[in-house]
């Protein structure tokens, strides 16, 4: 099916041709959106027994893994050991508003496949047959980086933020009392920040296409690359302890590798 509508020969689509397009392509993303909002609304116990709330027990997944590696590599100190962790509501409607949050945060992560297919879907008719497949390969790879940060922060970085701030204390005087929106904002920064981060290998990528960066330019910066990337773990980081802003960076330094190896070196080399 063709994206825009068709014309007779030689008639050209107008600027309000492409406006109808993309307000069609607007409302099947927001269709999209509403159904799976409706969705992960209506399963309100899978939406935060089985997703939201496991990273605030000592049997998490996560958790568990620490352990048996442990285990098996004799260091008893990986294994987080028995927590719980609980969450206080301070406000009238503090749960059904984090309830509504929710279901639309996870909704818009599950949409990110759809809403770039919308994209490539608009800027197809515009491109030769090898650019539409290099422009759908883009978009694939982008959904995949960005659900591989979400993955990485989801099981990796907030499971051990929480675990860190959640049971820290300076004093047994000062118990903790976390609100559940202080948890889901948490949760919420982690997951789109890394989510977005995981996308640097496709941006130098094309930096380096368009002639702006090359490999020997990041190598060569890459000392300075990795004070910048501890400066923006620290911003994107919700607390400003040195364990989280290192669990981030770490992730981030890697993909800053895999970026040097997606970039073209110079051309005299």
């Amino acid at each position: 099916m063709k994206l825009f509508s068709k014309k007779t020969a030689g008639e050209a689509n107008t600027f309000w041709d492409h406006l109808e397009v993309l307000r069609w392509a607007l409302l099947r993303v927001l269709a999209v959106l509403v159904l799976l909002v409706t969705v992960l609304f209506g399963n309100r116990d899978f939406l935060f027994d089985d997703i939201i709330f496991p990273p605030l027990r000592s049997d998490f997944i996560v958790y568990q893994l620490f352990c048996r590696m442990g285990e098996w590599l004799n260091m008893p100190g990986l294994c987080p050991g028995d927590f719980s962790i609980q969450l206080i509501n301070i406000q009238l409607s503090g749960q059904f508003m984090a309830h509504i949050s929710t279901a639309f945060t996870i909704a818009l992560v599950l949409s990110v496949p759809y809403l770039l297919y919308e994209c490539w879907r608009f800027v197809a008719p515009a491109l030769y047959p090898a650019e539409r497949r290099n422009v759908g390969l883009v978009f694939f790879i982008s959904s995949f980086l960005f659900y591989l940060g979400v993955v990485v922060s989801y099981f990796l970085v907030f499971p051990l933020t929480i675990r860190f701030l959640g049971t820290y204390n300076v004093s047994a005087l000062v118990p903790n009392q976390i609100s559940i929106q202080s948890y889901l904002d948490t949760l919420y920064i982690l997951i789109f920040s890394m989510g977005i981060m995981f996308e640097m290998p496709v941006l130098a990528y094309f930096l380096s296409r368009m002639g702006i960066v090359t490999r020997q330019m990041l190598q060569s910066v890459r000392r300075y690359a990795f004070v910048a990337i501890l400066v923006l773990a620290a911003i994107i980081t919700p607390t400003t302890d040195p364990f989280t802003m290192l669990v981030v960076a770490m992730p981030l330094y890697l993909l800053y590798e895999v970026s040097i190896l997606v970039c073209r070196k110079k051309k005299n080399e």
